[in-house]
């Protein structure tokens, strides 16, 4: 790495990071600070969101150990690689670890980026097998992404609500490949952070938006976010409020936000003939029994999205940081932060989610 001094000093050798190292067991340890190359740099993670697909990653063992998981992130670069050109060191950043090549192949032209082979090469590390590496202390970028997925943050955004520029992208995408009208109606199923993002979002286009979830508390956080047709699943039938809103019909679209299999056939009961239903968090592989006359008769499409889009990272970038404070304040979507050291403490409590709790975050 090169000799650069940072705002605050000398790069350390080590730093502290989380690190996977087989099917439940994570632990804090020291590790190299990674080294950078050439069109690269060095951020200094402040926040760092946990996300439902690492804990899967962690729970499953879908992925070879040793790793450093966390994407949600943002911090600020603390060192520069040769041929860094539009970034120096003290800026505040939030970097994506996926980016298409954008180089014309076929998932690029088809504009399905997710599937691009260079998308699906991680491009941030904290050590071992890139893997994002936002539970450390810093990471090294790499310089596919420091030319296409790095994003600044004014000095007014907080790095709490930068985190979220990538899951926003990924909702943004699925409600954008939807083409909600606003005489339609949208059941969002699930109202944890994900499921308020879909709602929020789809709300937006100026349909009629119903949320479903367990815990009254997560409709209260909701509301935050003008989200004001509730269903208390814990004591109404979803199926039926849906269908007393809609003359009978069912909504228009119904979008799980649940992880795993159990509510995918009632989202297709809930959802009218010629209506959509959309998987969004059904990132395992598995088999289910679906109903083929209901897809083929009853016309109703069973859709999925997955990931970002380089389609619509500057738009929902910008719904992020223009949105703080007054408009779209998803720091009121963090529940729970803890420091790097009980890295371990938070991704348990963030796999068992209570009726208080929503995004948990880890800030080294």
């Amino acid at each position: 790495m090169e000799t650069v001094t940072t705002l605050n000093g000398s790069i350390p050798a080590t730093m502290r990071a989380a690190v996977y190292r087989g099917i439940n067991d994570v632990r804090v340890e020291n590790v190299p600070v990674p080294e950078i190359g050439a069109g690269e740099v060095l951020v200094k993670i402040h926040s760092c969101g946990i996300c439902g697909t690492d804990l899967k990653k962690i729970h499953t063992g879908s992925h070879s150990a040793p790793r450093i998981f966390g994407h949600e992130m943002a911090g600020v670069i603390a060192a520069v690689g040769d041929k860094v050109s539009g970034w120096k060191v003290g800026d505040r950043v939030m970097a994506f670890h996926h980016i298409p090549c954008g180089k014309g192949c076929y998932y690029c032209r088809k504009k399905t980026f997710s599937q691009c082979e260079s998308y699906k090469r991680v491009g941030c590390t904290a050590g071992f097998e890139p893997s994002g590496g936002g539970f450390a202390e810093y990471i090294r970028v790499m310089d596919w992404i420091v030319e296409r997925g790095l994003v600044r943050i004014p000095d007014h955004v907080p790095f709490e609500q930068a985190l979220w520029i990538e899951p926003v992208n990924t909702c943004y995408k699925a409600i954008r490949n939807l083409h909600l009208a606003a005489d339609e109606t949208v059941l969002v199923i699930g109202q944890g952070p994900i499921g308020i993002l879909l709602a929020s979002l789809a709300r937006q286009t100026g349909a009629t938006v119903l949320t479903s979830d367990l815990y009254p508390s997560r409709h209260e956080v909701a509301s935050q976010f003008d989200l004001r047709h509730p269903i208390f699943a814990d004591k109404q039938n979803p199926i039926a409020v849906v269908k007393e809103h809609t003359e009978g019909r069912g909504a228009d679209v119904v979008i799980v936000a649940v992880g795993g299999n159990a509510l995918i056939r009632p989202a297709m009961d809930a959802v009218r003939f010629g209506g959509r239903v959309l998987l969004f968090a059904a990132t395992q592989h598995g088999e289910v029994v679906i109903d083929p006359a209901a897809i083929c008769m009853d016309e109703k499409s069973l859709i999925g999205s997955y990931s970002s889009s380089a389609d619509v990272q500057h738009t929902a970038s910008q719904l992020v940081l223009d949105g703080y404070p007054d408009r779209f304040n998803l720091t009121r979507l963090i529940s729970h932060t803890f420091p790097l050291e009980q890295a371990a403490e938070a991704i348990v409590f963030a796999s068992e989610p209570k009726p208080d709790s929503m995004k948990v975050v880890i800030q080294p």
